[in-house]
């Protein structure tokens, strides 16, 4: 989902048909509290990703300022932020990409690029949607599971890890399968897949 803050109704509408041309799904807002608000109401994250197109200079709530909240919430990975500006200089860009924006574009830009600076936040989104469901569910381990994650992930057989922890191999056994579970994998080699 790429969601679009500008507070010019005209910039909204054709960064939206520009992206829905693209087959990218959007949302317009236009401020930075209108789309707060909506981050606030509790949406989920698309697992397709979610990328912002934020004017840097709007009434009330700059889009710097939204993006320094975002940050301080770390969203940046999750949601990363394209800047765009018609008053855009060096030292601005510079210092929005070091403090973590995706991309920064100045008005009029070349609306390929901009789609395929878009393409890649959304594709950088996703996969940081996937690791941090990943450390959600390594979360959810016992100290004992991660105990026999780690030997499985070094390729340890269920003998090996009950000598070495001092467990018995129908033990070993009931942790591998919790761990399967937790991690929604099926195998060693899936779950080696996950973690690498």
């Amino acid at each position: 989902m790429l969601h679009i803050v500008d507070d010019e109704e005209v910039i909204r509408d054709s960064l939206t048909w520009l992206a829905r041309s693209r087959g990218i799904a959007a949302t317009a807002y236009a401020s930075a509290a209108q789309f707060l608000a909506a981050l606030e109401d509790g949406s989920k994250f698309d697992p397709q990703g979610e990328c912002v197109l934020l004017d840097v200079r709007m009434p009330d709530i700059s889009g710097v300022a939204l993006f320094d909240t975002l940050a301080a919430r770390d969203l940046t990975q999750r949601l990363p932020v394209i800047f765009l500006t018609g008053h855009g200089d060096v030292p601005m860009a510079v210092d929005s990409l070091k403090r973590g924006a995706f991309d920064f574009f100045e008005k009029p830009f070349n609306d390929n690029k901009l789609m395929q600076r878009v393409q890649e936040a959304l594709s950088a989104s996703m996969q940081a949607g996937i690791r941090a469901a990943v450390h959600a569910r390594l979360a959810t381990l016992s100290a004992r599971e991660r105990e026999v994650l780690d030997l499985i992930l070094i390729g340890k057989m269920n003998k090996v890890i009950a000598d070495k922890l001092g467990i018995s191999m129908r033990t070993v056994e009931v942790h591998r399968a919790h761990i399967f579970d937790k991690m929604n994998v099926k195998t060693a080699v899936e779950l080696a897949g996950l973690l690498k």
